[in-house]
């Protein structure tokens, strides 16, 4: 077999694995979204399903991460890019230790001091756009491998959610700061709107990151 076909397949199996990683973080996402809505409407055993299966994905994702540097050392110098792959893989990692962090202090603050100041409101909109991004992500490496050209184009998407994201992070803390008296809950609102805003500034990280593995393909 020539360097070439072996080329060809090894891109392949990264590029499938590396997706398989982003959907698992999505699908992650999702369950943060379903967890904020769960908390708010007070139903715990919900709550705990949706804590088992953000736990599940993280773990899937960290085998995956580690499958995928397996993969790219068996392959050895046939990925010129392997690099490349490998950042994108730490990067979505990343997101996902993001999201169970979101989740544990988001479980911990009392519903009372999310309804009161329509927090409850503003953090489920600061995911929502957040799995949007994933979403996006998702989408740009599902088309690493059917037209590189069009993840170029996702990307400047990702970055307008972040914009997004970024400004209303600021007026959440602002607000937090202003309406809410307890230190223990300001704290904890404080750090999961931190915590949102920091996985924004990942998925950014990590379109930069598929769109320079766009450019070399």
């Amino acid at each position: 077999m020539y360097n070439g076909e072996l080329e060809v397949q090894a891109k392949r199996k990264t590029l499938a694995v590396l997706h398989d990683e982003i959907t698992h973080v999505l699908n992650a996402a999702r369950d943060l979204s379903s967890l904020t809505d769960s908390i708010i409407k007070g139903t715990n055993k919900d709550t705990e399903l949706s804590l088992d299966r953000m736990k599940n994905a993280g773990e899937e994702v960290e085998n995956l991460r580690r499958k995928m540097t397996r993969e790219i050392s068996d392959t050895g110098s046939l990925m010129v890019y392997r690099e490349d792959v490998l950042r994108t893989a730490y990067i979505i990692d990343d997101i996902a230790g993001y999201i169970t962090g979101i989740a544990f202090r988001l479980s911990n603050i009392k519903i009372t001091t999310l309804k009161k100041g329509k927090f409850d409101e503003d953090i489920s909109e600061l995911i929502n756009m957040v799995v949007e991004s994933i979403f996006k992500l998702n989408e740009m490496a599902r088309a690493l491998s059917i037209n590189p050209s069009s993840t170029i184009e996702l990307a400047q998407e990702v970055q307008n959610i972040e914009r997004k994201v970024d400004n209303s992070y600021r007026k959440v803390v602002i607000k937090a700061l202003n309406e809410i008296p307890n230190t223990k809950d300001l704290l904890l609102v404080k750090d999961a709107v931190e915590g949102i805003e920091g996985m924004a500034d990942k998925c950014q990280a990590a379109s930069d990151s598929l769109t320079i593995l766009a450019l070399s393909m």
